[in-house]
């Protein structure tokens, strides 16, 4: 999915690469600033980053996509609301808490809202909010009025790299990505690492442009680009009640050609979804699980999905351990549970580059099992920490490479295929998310 297989050695590199993508698009302007404060529910010491993101003239040229959870957080709630507004002039974002189904949770929301406008002359309604954290716990909307013009006296028109950083929570790095497009570009960011099966990730994903593209066009292009890419993903295989991708045109550039646009779109949403995985909790294989000849893309990507989301096949690639025994268990499941007219002997299984399945049969010898495991070794982030206390915790806080354990499936029943990135499940998954709120 990523465009080249970048390496990293170290986290400045990795950063100072980050910078070159983070080049603020024209007619925006971004800022962060960090507060102190105590949840309601857990009456401890926390820190919160709040974060905005203005234009320089509110824009009708907007798109937005959002969670599929049935249980919305308050900001996605006001986020649908807003695509019926004329015009949208700034996004307001807080790590930490996600306000999602708490008391008042809309209100809230709304009243931060309504502190942005007042500070940027906007109205509340051309103000989208977002959050990310713990679910069920009440934002510290006092707080949030307080910093709020400490982030406006911040805003610059460079980078978007601090904005990427203060939307982290459990990710181990900011994302950024960046297209051109004639004199334009489109630069993303994203955050998301774990609860990550978007259907839509808790993924907050915000695509800035200075290319003059319709609102309408944007409405038709974001939902496909997100179908390859954010919806193309899982860590975990949850969905979070806090999804949001956002896509705002300043309309400063004309747009010389609307197919390279949307290519350019693809490629950066696709980019940073893969980057999502590569950075999830725990994550130290990254999985790329392509369906082919298969009878639609329906099926082809329920099929990817059923795989990187297998625990005895994400368990066993999480420890090097090429048992191919568990894909197969893992394809037969699905097509057996959704009763796929699919006939198994003309399947055809990949991995690594090393044909594992074919004609109904494993072609696996002590040549083949000792390729399958160098394959999964190459593709390893970084190995299993030793836990401290019992706890296990990543061992990098950069992504070192961008290579994937590639698995192919052939069904040799139709024309149609769909690719899925997925993630191994590890020790470091279980500790983190054992340990989230505390």
């Amino acid at each position: 999915m990523a465009s080249t297989n970048l390496s990293f050695k170290c986290k400045d590199e990795h950063l100072a690469w980050l910078a070159t993508q983070a080049i603020l698009p024209a007619g925006f302007r971004v800022g962060s600033t960090r507060f102190d404060f105590a949840p309601v529910e857990v009456p401890k010491p926390a820190a919160m980053n709040l974060t905005l993101i203005a234009l320089d003239k509110a824009t009708p040229d907007f798109a937005a996509m959002f969670t599929r959870n049935a249980f919305p957080g308050a900001p996605v709630i006001l986020g649908r609301r807003r695509l019926d507004q004329a015009t949208l002039g700034a996004v307001v974002v807080n790590n930490k808490i996600s306000n999602v189904c708490a008391p008042g949770g809309v209100a809230a929301a709304e009243r931060v809202c309504a502190g942005v406008a007042s500070v940027l002359g906007l109205t509340a309604s051309q103000v989208v909010p977002s959050s990310t954290g713990v679910i069920g716990w009440q934002i510290p909307v006092d707080a949030m009025l307080a910093a709020i013009p400490a982030a406006a006296q911040r805003l610059g028109r460079a980078t978007l790299l601090d904005a990427a950083q203060a939307i982290m929570t459990t990710d181990l790095y900011p994302k950024v990505r960046r297209a051109s497009v004639g004199d334009g570009s489109i630069v993303g960011i994203a955050k998301g690492a774990g609860m990550i099966e978007p259907n839509l990730a808790t993924m907050l994903v915000y695509l800035l442009t200075d290319l003059a593209v319709p609102r309408a066009t944007l409405r038709r292009l974001l939902p496909a680009a997100v179908a390859t890419s954010f919806n193309s993903i899982s860590i975990d295989s949850d969905t979070s009640t806090s999804d949001t991708v956002l896509l705002l045109s300043s309309g400063r550039i004309a747009c010389p050609d609307e197919a390279a646009f949307a290519q350019a779109l693809g490629s950066v949403c696709r980019d940073l979804a893969e980057d999502v995985v590569r950075n999830g909790e725990g994550v130290r294989h990254v999985m790329r699980v392509q369906v082919q000849s298969a009878p639609d893309e329906t099926i082809a990507r329920s099929l990817a999905k059923a795989v990187v989301n297998a625990p005895l096949f994400k368990c066993a690639i999480a420890g090097n351990d090429p048992n191919v025994g568990r894909i197969i268990q893992a394809v037969g499941k699905h097509i057996g549970a959704e009763a796929l007219a699919l006939d198994v002997s003309k399947m055809r299984i990949v991995l690594g580059g090393h044909t594992i399945f074919e004609s109904g049969c494993f072609r696996l010898d002590p040549a083949a099992e000792q390729a399958l495991t160098a394959h999964l070794k190459t593709a390893e982030l970084y190995s299993s920490a030793v836990p401290i206390n019992g706890v296990f915790k990543p061992t990098v806080d950069f992504p070192p490479h961008e290579h994937c354990v590639e698995l192919d499936i052939d069904l040799g029943a139709g024309g149609a295929s769909a690719t899925v990135f997925g993630a191994d499940l590890t020790h470091e998954y279980v500790s983190e998310n054992a340990d989230y709120r505390s």
